[in-house]
């Protein structure tokens, strides 16, 4: 079980509204593409640091949240 808590949001007016909701807390925010049905990004890059950032957030203060910002593909 995780130590923090993960908060899934997608797009800006999401992400302001959970980080008014999070104000008091510490939280770290990831902006990643959004994945499809079998779990695929649209961004290669995002694919690239997913590991990365899965290992980092082994370290991420307890009680902290993380954000998870999906992001469009507007291209």
């Amino acid at each position: 079980m995780a130590h923090y808590e993960e908060v899934r949001v997608s797009g800006f007016c999401d992400f302001c509204g959970a980080v008014e909701e999070q104000r008091d807390k510490s939280i770290f925010v990831y902006f990643t593409g959004n994945k499809d049905a079998e779990g695929r990004s649209w961004c290669p890059d995002c694919v690239q640091a997913e590991t990365v950032v899965l290992e980092a957030l082994k370290h991420i203060p307890e009680k902290a949240d993380f954000l998870d910002n999906f992001l469009k593909n507007y291209i």
